[in-house]
């Protein structure tokens, strides 16, 4: 489903850039925690990409 699909698109993006904070924006999340639990990904290890990653 779309569903399916949206999900699988931003953890290509993810993982092809490590830009938590540009698929939070992607999938309208207001916080990161939301974000982190979507793509399942440990939330210090995300949060650790996000603060290195610069916008």
């Amino acid at each position: 489903g779309t569903h399916s699909m949206r999900r699988t698109k931003v953890t290509q993006i993810y993982k092809k850039t490590g830009n938590l904070r540009a698929v939070q924006l992607l999938l309208g999340h207001t916080k990161i925690d939301r974000t982190v639990r979507y793509l399942g990904v440990e939330l210090e290890d995300a949060l650790a990409i996000a603060e290195a990653t610069v916008i």
